[in-house]
């Protein structure tokens, strides 16, 4: 079993991997492990974080399910939701949904690198998808639910692909992984509603 494998069976045995639900409709209303801003964002609620947190972003399908899987990994420190890889500016979720501003769901972490590594972050992430499946999570379809792997750095880029790679030779899955790599870009927030979305329905 390769080290990527065998870590990604290790996150389902500590909880931290469950089956995602879709979205199921509109709801009622530096280094890579170093400090830094995300690049392109739209301002988010103030947060204190402590010194030498570091930012990753991810597309994994539906974003409810994915900033819920997330949250829970010990050394994440935030998570929210939005919309990145698109066009339009100040999209709305109707507009995201529609398939047509060319944005992804997305999540971006804030995370302590002595805790978890962007590396395991990654592991993570490609447990908590199908990476093969080309703008379709489930239920849910359309370019907004792609996976895609949105890098903060060179170093995370490197990461990134090599995660990949590692999987891909693993065997784990029978059809290819099409997971986007891609630098990150602008950020827009979610609404409000959108944000700890399970946590606040108690799902």
């Amino acid at each position: 079993m390769s080290i990527v494998v065998a870590s990604v069976v290790l996150l389902a045995a500590l909880g931290w991997i469950v089956a995602l639900g879709g979205c199921g409709g509109t709801p009622a209303a530096g280094s890579d492990d170093g400090p830094g801003a995300p690049a392109g964002t739209t301002a988010s609620p103030a947060t204190s974080y402590p010194p030498g947190t570091a930012v990753a972003t991810f597309a994994a399908g539906c974003f409810w399910g994915v900033e819920a899987r997330f949250a829970v990994i010990p050394g994440v420190l935030d998570a929210e939701v939005g919309y990145t890889g698109g066009t339009a500016e100040e999209p709305t979720y109707e507009e995201v949904c529609s398939d047509a501003t060319g944005h992804a769901e997305a999540v971006r972490l804030r995370y302590d690198p002595d805790v978890v590594t962007y590396e395991q972050l990654v592991e993570a992430f490609y447990a908590m998808h199908d990476p093969t499946t080309e703008d379709r999570q489930g239920p849910d379809v359309g370019s907004q639910y792609r996976s895609a792997i949105f890098f903060h750095s060179s170093r995370q880029e490197e990461i990134a692909r090599a995660v990949t790679a590692r999987l891909e030779a693993s065997g784990a899955y029978d059809d290819p992984i099409v997971t986007e790599i891609v630098p990150a870009g602008t950020f827009w927030r979610a609404e409000d509603y959108h944000q700890d979305y399970y946590e606040r329905r108690g799902g």
